[in-house]
């Protein structure tokens, strides 16, 4: 923290404009040294010429900005060089700052951890800032955004405190049983643990809603060879990301590919065609679709027209649970009967002419903000905080079930404790590197 950083905050390669930040005690005096006149006002952007502060060689004419501390980013004093965006430009004003005493190139999360340090964010912000940097989509983004404004510290920290209340009653009842104390206390305390523990399991329950939002939710797709499994994924992801053949079989093994539907982050895998085989290679394609099937949040099964209502026994099991069954090729045949798979319904689609795929694609996207949606609440994105909540609740059930008011005060503390290790208020030295590691060099 005695050192001054400095890092390319703006991405690498030919730009416009080119970003590298200065943080420390030295930050002031290195913009000193590099454009010579008097400092700009704080938060004003100033026009200087940069020049090697060794040679006094022009590097560039940049825009630049302080940000005394504490009102910085990282809450230290803090320099902006808005840079012209070429290569040796940015090489040039970097081995100039390098040559300043005081000065080193940052490490990967370095601006970020020093705002944690230094109490700008806690750590729900500082991850929600890292997942709004890898966002894809926007309902990531609005993920992101949320917990990095506050929403998750502020449930967490409200429940840290109600805990801290109900803790001070307790301890109030050991600590003057002999004097004028309500003899209630104690109870009050349990109590009011019992009522936190009840809504901290709510917040547990959410089926992985937010983790799933951040890494995206996991689609298999299955099916009968050649039923149109490879071309739907095509047709979704908008590109040919997979082989499509009139020949049986083509797909031997998984094919994953990322997508945006609507916003929504999805994993999607292409597999095999479920089918019995004495290829050993076809054989092991479809013990891998069957696995994949398994670990999916979701499955779209995509069904023949032309061999309706025939379905293969494995096909059917794929069918089962929550699947999402599609009957491909009716530009072919058309279906005759009830359009259901022991009484699940199966939507009807043209591949080829595209008939019927605008309304199975929003099948899709309905399936998966079933699996996503928050309600706007602030929910679990990583397993982190799951992991410490599950502490926090096994304590606050040994807390209710104790007899021993001491007993009850230490489970309580172990609670709070473990409330405090998410937001970084305790005990979390031991996750730091690993959280920060996330980072690119820069932020």
């Amino acid at each position: 923290m005695d050192d001054t950083i400095f890092a390319l905050s703006s991405g690498r390669g030919r730009a416009g404009v080119a970003v590298l930040r200065v943080s420390g005690p030295a930050a002031p005096d290195a913009l000193r040294r590099l454009t010579k006149p008097e400092l700009p006002p704080p938060r004003h952007a100033a026009l200087r010429v940069l020049r090697d502060p060794l040679t006094g060689e022009t590097l560039d004419q940049a825009l630049v900005l302080l940000f005394p501390a504490p009102r910085s980013e990282t809450g230290e004093d803090m320099v902006e060089l808005h840079l012209h965006g070429g290569p040796a430009v940015i090489e040039g004003v970097s081995e100039a700052l390098a040559q300043i005493p005081g000065l080193r190139p940052a490490e990967p999360g370095e601006f970020t951890r020093r705002a944690f340090l230094n109490g700008k964010l806690d750590l729900t912000a500082v991850e929600g800032l890292a997942d709004l940097v890898a966002a894809e989509t926007a309902a990531q983004r609005r993920q992101a955004l949320a917990q990095m404004d506050g929403a998750l510290a502020r449930l967490y920290e409200d429940w840290r405190g109600r805990l801290i209340k109900a803790l001070a009653l307790v301890e109030a009842g050991i600590d003057f049983a002999d004097e004028e104390v309500p003899e209630d206390v104690v109870a009050a305390g349990r109590a009011a643990a019992a009522a936190l523990e009840a809504e901290i399991r709510v917040h547990l329950a959410d089926r992985h809603r937010g983790e799933r939002l951040r890494d995206g939710v996991s689609v298999a797709i299955l099916g009968p060879p050649n039923a149109g499994k490879s071309t739907f994924l095509n047709m979704l992801a908008r590109r040919d990301a997979a082989i499509v053949s009139p020949e049986a079989g083509t797909t031997r093994d998984v094919i994953d590919i990322d997508i945006d539907l609507d916003g929504y982050p999805l994993r999607i895998a292409d597999t095999a065609g479920l089918r019995a085989t004495s290829d050993s290679i076809e054989a092991e394609g479809v013990r891998r679709a069957n696995r994949r099937a398994e670990s999916a949040d979701l499955v779209v099964v995509v069904l023949d027209a032309t061999t309706w209502p025939q379905v293969d026994s494995a096909v059917r099991q794929a069918c089962a649970g929550n699947a999402l069954v599609l009957l491909n090729k009716i530009d072919l045949r058309a279906p005759s009967g009830p359009l259901a798979v022991d009484g699940r319904p199966v939507q009807p689609l043209s591949l080829v002419t595209g008939e019927g795929f605008p309304a199975a694609r929003q099948a899709l996207a309905g399936r998966v903000r079933d699996l996503t949606d928050t309600g706007g609440a602030p929910v679990l994105t990583r397993a982190r905080h799951r992991a410490a909540l599950v502490s926090a609740v096994e304590a606050l059930g040994r807390a209710n079930s104790a007899r021993a008011a001491e007993l009850v005060a230490e489970d309580l503390r172990l609670a709070a404790r473990a409330l405090g290790r998410i937001t970084g208020r305790i005990d979390v030295e031991d996750v730091l590197d690993v959280i920060f590691r996330e980072f690119c060099i820069g932020k």
